[in-house]
């Protein structure tokens, strides 16, 4: 994995983190990045030291999705079970499908395929293989109506 992978792979992982964290407490957004920035990434956090994240990519994640964040839980809602609502979900797991999802949408740089396998191994982070299939399996979903 090269360098700037990892960093990328860093900066998904933490803007789920920051998605969350301002969905949970609605810490305005300019202290959050500035608080992952000064605090988080690339920091030694109980003897863990996490991998220096592509700060304008880590940025971009949480700006976008909170910028169309309408727009996305409708791509999410609709590849839904019937009966299942965004509420239903797991506080990360919407996190994790949002941040895939605006990926798909607007980072026409990112191929589709490594997308979805950085989100599934998000998924792993806080979950079994089940629900990994799931973000799988919906965002594959969404690629195909996205991007074609």
């Amino acid at each position: 994995m090269t360098a700037r992978s990892k960093s990328r792979s860093a900066a998904r992982l933490a803007a789920v983190q920051a998605l969350y964290q301002h969905e949970m407490e609605g810490t305005a957004l300019p202290m959050l990045l500035h608080e992952f920035h000064q605090h988080r990434l690339g920091a030694t956090i109980e003897d863990v030291t996490y991998h220096a994240a592509e700060e304008s990519f880590f940025d971009d994640v949480v700006k976008g999705v909170d910028a169309r964040r309408e727009e996305i839980d409708a791509l999410i809602v609709g590849r839904l079970a019937k009966g299942w609502s965004m509420e239903r979900l797991d506080k990360p797991m919407r996190q994790i499908l949002r941040a895939g999802a605006y990926e798909l949408l607007a980072r026409a740089d990112v191929p589709a395929a490594s997308v979805i396998s950085e989100y599934v191994d998000v998924a792993h982070a806080f979950y079994d293989k089940r629900e990994a299939g799931f973000v799988n399996g919906l965002l594959d979903g969404i690629a195909k109506a996205v991007r074609g």
